[in-house]
């Protein structure tokens, strides 16, 4: 039987080298791709902050997977990399990004001035959310992903939004404009982190693609996988539907680097 890619690293550890990188998008809500350089020896580790970084290697080096936080004003900041016991600075500059405005009306009111208990179950929720995003494994993550539903792309990354005339946080994922029962499927190699119901988010699959690099999947009209279960490229994880905090039933499509939300169009594949 072959392999997987994901499988196929975990035995190799950090010699493998045939991932495409992301793209390069040193912004608010993008990736930058750090080359840190010729991959002699064993892996660099990399930090920002107490932050741990993805390493990942391609073409003969060692690169710096950082996701940059929405929120992030443009400048200079440092990362720092650990070749066993010497420690290197490295600068990535943070340039600018303008989102545009996006206005939605929620016929369910709740879902935009929740009562007290659903606060309570929110903020529950959030606790669970908050430490699958924490995740760092010690998996190569493949970075070159697949659409993980068939259809045309609505809702981008990073959108502002505003609901019901009140303003909320940024759009942290892509949608998929598709029908209730489209199949929704795994865009790389990984481990499910988490399925769950949430407030926001509905029926809600989560996978760890190792060092950092978590997908989500929401408002889902069912689930088709366990937490724990290995998914390769391609298998099926779900169905599309409009659960939660959903005008209609489309695909939320989440990817989490460093414990911070980025575009995932910069890691679908290229023709």
């Amino acid at each position: 039987m072959k392999l997987s890619r994901l499988l196929f690293a975990l035995l190799l550890g950090y010699t493998v080298s045939a991932f495409a990188l992301p793209r390069h998008s040193p912004v608010p809500g993008g990736i930058a791709v750090v080359d840190l350089g010729p991959a002699e020896g064993a892996a660099p580790t990399a930090r920002w902050g107490e932050q741990p970084l993805a390493v990942v290697r391609n073409n003969g080096h060692w690169f710096a997977l950082v996701g940059i936080p929405l929120d992030t004003l443009p400048g200079d900041f440092e990362i720092g990399v650990f070749f066993r016991s010497t420690v290197k600075p490295m600068r990535i500059v943070v340039g600018i990004k303008n989102y545009p405005e996006q206005r939605l009306t929620i016929k369910d009111k709740r879902k935009v001035e929740p009562n007290p208990d659903d606060l309570a179950r929110i903020e529950r929720e959030k606790e669970t959310t908050d430490a699958i995003k924490r995740r760092f494994s010690g998996a190569v993550p493949a970075t070159d992903f697949a659409l993980p539903a068939k259809g045309p792309l609505s809702s981008r990354f990073g959108l502002r939004r505003v609901f019901n005339g009140q303003p909320r946080n940024p759009h942290a994922g892509l949608d998929v404009a598709v029908g209730t029962g489209t199949p929704v499927t795994a865009p790389a190699d990984g481990v499910v982190a988490n399925v769950g119901d949430y407030f926001f988010n509905g029926n809600t699959v989560f996978i760890d693609h190792g060092q950092g690099l978590i997908t989500a999947y929401m408002h889902l009209s069912r689930t088709d996988v366990r937490a724990g279960q290995a998914v390769r490229k391609g298998e099926p994880l779900g169905a599309v539907g409009a659960t939660g905090r959903a005008t209609g039933p489309h695909l939320h499509w989440a990817v989490i680097l460093n414990n911070t939300p980025i575009d995932p169009e910069l890691l679908l594949s290229r023709p």
